[in-house]
């Protein structure tokens, strides 16, 4: 492979002596000029004119080659796919050899910038084409694989994706084809067959370089399908072939698992990088504070901002931003406004994201009047609020309970002049239905139509789910197919929706196939759709069904949840089918996953149905012992066993324990303490 990539020999071996500067290195095909459109003349620049290459080919003394005959000779005379022309051909046109020999001395250089720009658009790729079968005829520029490189990455750039693989097979491939292919696949988001292209490269003995894992993992983030499993596979690969990390791959790879959501392995990379001296992107840092906010990791986002300041790198307004929404995530409204206040006081203008989390922090604090004031600023500042401001707004007062303030947002929406949007009415209907004020969703729907503003598929699922919840399974299936006749194609939410909906009503054929037709429109079914099949086949008691489902997932390379496992134990638990759940259960362990309280209490319940109180208390204990809290529910539910299996006396006792565990009681946990209370008194009686 490193033959293949060594650069073209120097110009005054192959050239006569015009002390020419070194030519660069064309390793890749990732150096691009661009050739001047005012004429023939080649005049060659930079795209980037403000850094000056010291190597750049337009510094090179040249006479100003003019290439309008060859060219016109290309266009007009010149068939490259002529099977009648020989390579190398036995004979030529006089014309043809004429032009061979006034052009014998072009550096090869000058050949890879007309060829990059003759290529750059799709109306002169043929020419670039022509020229690159007619120098390799007349063997006037070597490395004939960098010339095939850049048609390849033109066609790639150009969404030709087809192209660039038919015109690869021209050629056997090499490390610079193979590069510019995986190029052209991740950059028009094709990322199975540049994943299958780096596999085929390994195979064939070439070692892929940390441009391609760069422009891999950027499209993964590109296109948000940025996975963990897939980011450690390639960083396996990187290891495995010894690649170091370098400025580029380094931030692609913490921002990578950052989106990814394993902000440890981002936190791991980024101490990685700065201990080899190198200083991560500001965005690469924005990215690990975001995730970190999200967590509600505030203390690690905050050191890792302040480290960025350190750095000698000055926060903008979105690192900030990203700060700021960690703090009002976790209610610090205090450390909220300190930010905003920070940013103001080191010359970084708020912008709208900014206010809408602002406003954020004060509508979950249920200070209103501070809100209506950060609007104020906003119009004093010259930042219109917008709609996904308000549409904030809304969405705090949704998560606190106070629907009825919709009206309000909308009133004081329209006296800042702001027009509602499709995301502002998503919310609107989304606060509706979660009150079960079903009327006023469909009110809110037909106004948002009469706007004009479409549905997307966001609004429909929050129409249907609503009416399913509210076991309108009719009204549900009309909007269902109301969504398809509009024209917006449901998405595999939409069917989880649809399939949790039969599954309640045990209509287990439409069940399946739903499922099928979901399969025909090229939806597979995710994680959310394995974990509601699995828990409506479990809750009416068709546990063959709900294990087939499970491992159907785990066959297709999906990782089951412990949401799907708590469903299952909770399902066997409910019919009293305890050691089942004790097998679910472990089983879960096995995959890795850690138990919840969720699926604890599942298994106490378990316990209890199938009247065995001592293994129900030894579930209590395994909590306990690691480090996993008992609330409410687990007393509740254990009192219910004690209950059940007629030892009264020995509830008071567990309500003591949750009351000195800091579990305050709720009125189930109260009435099981008067039940066994009532029952211990009348015995007393007798």
């Amino acid at each position: 492979m490193n033959t293949l990539l060594l650069p073209p020999p120097p110009l005054h071996i192959r050239l006569p002596p015009h002390h020419f500067s070194p030519p660069p290195q064309f390793l890749r095909h990732r150096q691009y000029f661009l050739l001047s459109a005012a004429s023939q003349q080649l005049n060659i620049k930079t795209i980037n004119e403000d850094e000056q290459d010291q190597y750049d080919v337009a510094s090179l003394p040249n006479p100003n080659y003019d290439f309008t005959p060859l060219l016109t000779f290309l266009s007009t005379n010149y068939n490259p796919s002529e099977p009648s022309q020989p390579d190398p051909p036995s004979r030529l046109d006089p014309a043809e050899l004429r032009l061979a020999e006034s052009y014998g001395a072009v550096p090869a250089p000058l050949w890879h910038s007309l060829i990059k720009n003759l290529s750059s658009t799709p109306a002169s790729f043929s020419t670039a084409y022509s020229l690159v079968t007619w120098l390799q005829r007349h063997n006037l520029c070597f490395s004939y694989e960098l010339l095939y490189s850049i048609l390849i990455h033109a066609l790639g750039r150009n969404e030709q994706l087809y192209e660039a693989f038919l015109l690869s097979q021209r050629q056997s491939l090499t490390p610079l084809t193979y590069n510019a292919l995986i190029g052209a696949c991740a950059r028009n988001g094709d990322l199975e067959k540049a994943l299958n292209l780096m596999e085929r490269m390994r195979r064939d003995g070439y070692q892929s370089d940390f441009v391609n894992y760069s422009l891999v993992i950027q499209s993964l983030m590109r296109n948000n399908i940025v996975d963990v499993a897939i980011l450690e596979k390639l960083y396996g690969e990187i290891e495995a072939d010894r690649i170091e990390l370098d400025g580029q791959l380094s931030n692609d790879m913490i921002a990578g698992f950052a989106k990814a959501g394993d902000i440890d392995r981002a936190l791991y990379f980024l101490g990685v990088m700065q201990g080899s001296g190198l200083s991560p992107k500001t965005s690469t840092v924005v990215s690990v504070v975001n995730e970190l906010g999200i967590l509600g990791r505030v203390e690690e986002a905050e050191a890792v901002f302040e480290e960025l300041k350190e750095g000698g790198l000055k926060p903008r307004t979105r690192a900030y931003n990203a700060l700021l929404k960690g703090y009002v995530k976790v209610g610090a409204l205090k450390d909220a406004e300190y930010v905003v206040s920070e940013m103001e006081k080191s010359g970084v203008l708020p912008d709208e994201h900014t206010y809408s989390l602002l406003i954020d922090a004060y509508g979950n604090a249920g200070r209103w009047e501070s809100a209506r004031i950060v609007l104020k600023e906003m119009e004093a500042n010259d930042v219109k609020p917008n709609s996904y401001v308000f549409s904030r707004i809304l969405a705090s007062y949704r998560d606190r309970g106070e629907w009825q303030r919709s009206f309000q947002v909308l009133k004081e929406m329209k006296n800042c002049g702001v027009v509602p949007d499709r995301q502002f009415y998503n919310v609107m209907m989304d606060t509706f239905g979660k009150y079960n004020c079903l009327d006023h969703m469909i009110s809110t729907f037909r106004r948002m139509k009469a706007e004009g503003i479409e549905p997307d598929t966001v609004t429909w699922n929050t129409l249907i789910d609503c009416h399913c919840k509210q076991g309108r399974f009719g009204k549900s299936e009309e909007l269902f197919e109301e969504m398809r006749e509009s024209g917006c194609v449901p998405c595999t939410t939409t069917y989880n929706i649809m399939i949790n909906a039969l599954g309640v009503q045990e209509r287990w054929e439409e069940v399946r196939e739903l499922l099928g037709k979901m399969q025909s429109e090229g939806l597979l079914p995710n994680v959310v759709t394995y974990t509601t099949l699995v828990d409506i086949y479990g809750k009416s008691g068709r546990f063959n069904d709900a294990i087939e489902c499970l491992e159907a997932m785990k066959s297709v390379g999906l990782k089951p949840s412990s949401t799907m496992y708590n469903a299952l134990i909770n399902a066997y638990a409910q019919r009293g089918l305890s050691e089942q759940a004790v097998n679910a259960f472990r089983v879960m362990r096995g995959d890795g996953l850690k138990p919840s309280i969720l699926a604890m209490n599942s298994l106490v319940n378990a316990f209890g149905e199938d009247r065995r109180d001592s293994e129900a208390f030894a579930v209590l204990q395994y909590m306990k012992d690691n480090d996993l809290k008992p609330d409410v529910v687990t007393y509740t539910t254990l009192m219910k066993a004690l209950i059940r299996v007629e030892k009264y006396e020995k509830v008071p006792a567990v309500f003591e324990e949750m009351l000195l565990s800091g579990c305050a009681p709720d009125r189930k946990a109260r009435a099981m303490l008067r039940s066994a209370l009532r029952y211990m008194k009348s015995t007393l009686k007798l």
